[in-house]
């Protein structure tokens, strides 16, 4: 399969090599010229450009994957759909909920792949968790909290709600599978006017469920963690642990005592499942290409990420209100 990839900075470099291993890279672009050179003799069997319309123009290329930064996404996504490409976008593929309706309209019309590049989805260890949810093993879920945090790095143009949260959002929203009825964010720019470095943010869900985010970068400690709450059981995943990434504990509320009216817990056994080692951005990147072939729903995946950008809208408003 011929891919052609647009954004050669921070994220570029990362799916290049792995659609140089899963498929026949055979474009790379980036306006900016800098990076030319030491791609090319990285990726000799593909053509550099600073042209986007050039790499559009060639008939035998069947994919585009965009990797530029968010506010271009839109506009990069929408065009290689125009130009009868699959396309594969990073997070989140638009800044507006009907920016992005317009893109999964556009993709449905033409039969085309349009993939939001959400990688936490694909992460083992995550997938874990959707099976236990999906399974019945927690039982109902009743709430999902999610802590990402960090000192570091500063960004200037897209808030912690952006740049953060939109990875545990999509999460949050595959395992609830409803969109929020409420969306609440309160937040703070101290570093950057106008840029929250520290957002928290409150969903609640039709059938009663609700979910929390911390998002910083300027905080003490790194964290990467998601809990899920079920009437049955209750689950962590840690991404900072290097061997205990999903941890299932057996405990949760029993029944309220007959003499006080206090609840009673049950406490009982503590299991670390095995989480495969692969690579959660390969995982993604073949993922797309099963796509591609025609294999999975296509349009359930654009209509997931169109999820999670209404959310997003939501929380983006209630920030700014």
């Amino acid at each position: 399969m011929r891919v052609g990839l647009v954004g050669l900075g921070y994220w570029g470099p990362n799916l290049a090599r792995n659609f140089d291993h899963l498929a026949e890279l055979t474009w790379l672009c980036d306006t900016d010229e800098g990076h030319h050179a030491a791609f090319a003799s990285r990726y000799p069997g593909a053509q550099l450009t600073a042209d986007y319309g050039e790499l559009l123009a060639d008939p035998e290329l069947e994919a585009v994957v965009v990797a530029t930064p968010v506010p271009t996404h839109y506009a990069l996504a929408k065009q290689a759909l125009e130009a009868g490409k699959h396309v594969l976008v990073e997070k989140p593929p638009a800044m507006k909920a009907a920016e992005m309706d317009e893109l999964v309209a556009l993709a449905a019309e033409r039969d085309l792949v349009l993939m939001p590049g959400h990688l936490l989805l694909y992460h083992p260890g995550v997938r874990k968790l959707k099976e236990l949810v999906d399974s019945g093993e927690l039982g109902e879920v009743l709430c999902v909290y999610t802590n990402r945090q960090n000192l570091g790095i500063v960004r200037t143009n897209e808030n912690a709600l952006w740049s953060l949260g939109v990875h545990d959002l999509s999460v949050i929203l595959s395992l609830v599978g409803e969109d929020p009825v409420e969306a609440v964010a309160h937040g703070r720019d101290f570093l950057t006017g106008g840029v929250e470095d520290v957002v928290f943010c409150y969903l609640r869900f039709p059938s009663g469920k609700i979910a929390h985010m911390h998002l910083s970068w300027l905080d003490p400690h790194k964290m990467r963690k998601m809990t899920v709450v079920g009437r049955e059981k209750m689950v962590v995943f840690d991404d900072m642990e290097l061997e205990r990434k999903v941890t299932v504990y057996e405990k949760g509320p029993w029944k309220q005592s007959a003499g006080y009216g206090e609840w009673q817990t049950r406490t009982g056994d503590i299991h670390i499942p095995k989480i495969d080692t692969a690579e959660p951005l390969r995982l993604e990147c073949q993922a797309f290409l099963d796509l591609v072939a025609g294999e999975g729903d296509r349009r359930a995946v654009a209509e997931d990420g169109a999820m999670v950008v209404r959310a997003l809208d939501k929380l983006t408003e209630s920030l700014r209100g």
